[in-house]
């Protein structure tokens, strides 16, 4: 069986640059097996299988296919890349990964960015309730590998947590986003103990471990900044 298949560099005028995917042109629908191992071959962030609805169709004309949408570890619903692309636009995505014990969905930057991009980024949450009432997400995490020199080495990954369903528009500091970063991270990194930052206005940092039952530590530091006495 052939199958012409194409890489395409995205968001860009040039080739070798923007964010490369791979597009499969199927006639016809594959193995569930097939389509996990033609993205683990290409091993690019995205592979994008574009398939024919009917056998009169025409690649180069039609405009209405059947779409799947694979990274390298797994199949990505459509439906969680259309809810990224309303908060951060024509963001790079390098992926995206979905809890659903914990309802959050995490969305991991491309590499090329650094912290300062994803500290400055200007995160549309106004209409995410809107585009997503069904209750299967409640939380959006943007999270970046961490940079390695500089001022920021200390720092294993970086991230943002927004919560519009729950009518917080970002939270400063979120521990629980954190076990599902560690987890995340901790697979990529190849590390059970790592520092984490987190780029609200406020920030914070994060000393993060893994224990071997599964469960994660997360401990930072407190500072006092207010004491009194309570009139009840």
């Amino acid at each position: 069986m052939k199958l012409p298949i194409f890489i395409a560099d995205a968001f860009t005028a040039r080739a070798f640059c923007g964010n490369p995917a791979a597009v499969c042109l199927l006639e016809n629908e594959l193995e569930n097996d097939t389509y996990q191992n033609i993205a683990k071959e290409m091993n690019l962030s995205e592979t994008a299988f574009v398939r024919k609805l009917s056998p009169t169709d025409n690649f180069t004309q039609s405009s209405c296919f059947g779409l799947r949408w694979f990274t390298p570890a797994s199949e990505v619903p459509l439906f969680f890349c259309f809810l990224a692309q309303t908060a951060i636009g024509d963001t790079l995505v390098q992926d995206i990964q979905y809890s659903p014990d914990t309802r959050k969905l995490l969305v991991r930057l491309s590499d090329s960015y650094k912290r300062s991009f994803l500290e400055t980024l200007k995160v549309n949450t106004e209409n995410l309730p809107h585009i997503e009432n069904t209750g299967k997400v409640k939380g959006l995490i943007l999270t970046l590998k961490g940079e390695p020199g500089g001022q920021t080495q200390a720092f294993d990954f970086y991230s943002r947590y927004f919560a519009p369903w729950w009518d917080v528009a970002e939270d400063p500091v979120t521990g629980s986003a954190h076990t599902i970063l560690s987890s995340y991270w901790s697979q990529q990194l190849g590390k059970k103990q790592m520092r984490a930052f987190q780029c609200s206005r406020r920030g914070g940092e994060l000393n993060i471990a893994l224990r071997p039952d599964g469960r994660v530590d997360v401990k930072g530091a407190a500072t006092v900044v207010l004491e009194g006495t309570l009139m009840v």
